[in-house]
């Protein structure tokens, strides 16, 4: 028998051809490990992609942009408390008040009208087409200013449209290739709830994450009273500010002592209106997902276990074969910490090899996933895959790797 030498090279040659001759044992062996670090690149490539996705949409309100409701903007879990549903509603002259703080370039409000009192969708009819599912908002020509939106055709109804109640209207860019997919719709009329409103501009296209159409693309906007006067009474306004360049904090500050006074909230109690940015939507997106990444590693890890101990079982099952070839070693001079890294390198390369497929097979997976949600797989994920592979070897391979370091060679060489 040719006599290895002790070196890590060697081992790992040696390694590499038990698992060439045993080539269904050892997948079978390491499947969970598979299993473990295909689940790893799986979910962060799903997790990275949509949070990239998320904030980019986010980011394009604006990074100075600060969102205020009766409700706190974001993402909700759960029910509503009895002082939250008890709030009472923002109003325009909330909004007005908010565009004069020192701190505040801009503030504008928004009423959707999307649906009347009763919960009946408004239709919008233009170019021989008929649809309820448009989003309906009635704002102020200060929005223009906010730099959120870009009118890609025509331009965005004036101060004067808005002053004196002109029916017109700035469309998205989705709107426009429904109702009108031959020629510009600007200067085109479009009915909304039975009353006709001329397209005096389109809406630049914006990117939704899930690659569909955001409701910016969806949406109509109109001047605001012109939105009110076919919702009549409607009060409950949505009112987006943008605050001076580098003095967000302040702005913020200003708006919150603002509308705590207006809308008399006693000293020491919480407010009672919800105000958020760019940044804590993100914040809240990424709580979110930090509980899924969490929910990751439990699921691998316990892929991951259970290769584990199928590598221990095999690894205690090859040093009772191989006892007679460990006696070998061991009476031409092989030392114990020989035998222990034949061993453990043996099990590490088993394992290495499951986690190489897993990232494999991960990949191809990512692949089809980006057919449906963004995704792309982050640096960390497939090194980390890897070497958390790695690592089950070398953790569950050290007692069979201790075992054949301690046989006793003249026990060894007598056994059949």
């Amino acid at each position: 028998m040719k006599i290895l030498r002790s070196d890590i090279f060697e081992n790992l040659k040696m390694a590499l051809n038990t698992l060439r001759s045993n080539k269904l044992r050892s997948f079978l062996t390491v499947i969970g490990v598979v299993i473990g670090v295909w689940t790893v690149m799986a979910i962060a490539s799903i997790i990275s992609g949509i949070d990239t996705a998320v904030r980019k949409e986010v980011e394009s309100f604006g990074t100075r942009s600060i969102f205020i409701a009766k409700f706190n903007p974001g993402i909700h879990i759960g029910r509503l408390s009895r002082e939250e549903r008890m709030r009472k509603e923002l109003t325009y002259d909330d909004a007005i008040a908010v565009s004069k703080l020192p701190e505040v370039e801009v503030a504008v409000p928004f009423l959707d009208i999307t649906s009347d009192f009763f919960g009946q969708k408004i239709m919008v009819t233009g170019g021989g087409k008929t649809s309820a599912n448009v989003q309906l908002q009635g704002t102020l020509p200060e929005y223009e200013r906010a730099g959120t939106e870009v009118v890609a055709e025509g331009r965005f109804f004036s101060q004067f449209e808005n002053d004196n109640n002109i029916e017109v209207c700035v469309i998205g860019s989705q709107v426009a290739d429904d109702f009108f997919p031959f020629g510009s719709p600007v200067d085109k009329t479009i009915e909304i709830a039975g009353r006709e409103f001329r397209v005096v501009g389109v809406l630049e296209k914006r990117e939704s994450f899930l690659g569909g159409d955001s409701n910016e693309n969806n949406g109509i906007y109109l001047p605001f009273d012109v939105a009110r006067k076919l919702k009549p009474n409607a009060d409950d306004i949505f009112i987006m500010a943008v605050a001076r360049p580098g003095r967000m904090d302040e702005a913020k500050d200003q708006i919150t002592d603002l509308l705590r006074v207006r809308r008399q909230v006693p000293f020491g109690q919480p407010d009672n209106f919800g105000m958020a940015t760019s940044e804590s939507i993100l914040e809240q997106f990424r709580a979110i997902t930090a509980g899924v990444a969490i929910a990751m590693v439990v699921i691998s890890s316990v892929g991951l276990m259970v290769g584990g101990i199928g590598v221990m079982n095999i690894m205690l099952v090859s040093v009772t074969e191989r006892t007679r070839e460990i006696g070998v070693r061991k009476a031409i001079g092989a030392r114990r910490r020989d035998i222990l890294w034949q061993f453990l390198i043996e099990a590490m390369t088993l394992t290495g090899a499951g986690g190489l497929i897993g990232l494999g097979i991960g990949w191809l997976t990512t692949l089809l996933i980006r057919l449906f949600v963004p995704s792309y797989v982050p640096i960390w994920a497939p090194v980390g895959g890897f070497v958390a592979s790695v690592g089950i070897g070398l953790i569950f391979g050290l007692w069979p790797a201790w075992k054949a370091a301690r046989l006793d060679p003249i026990e060894s060489l007598r056994y059949e």
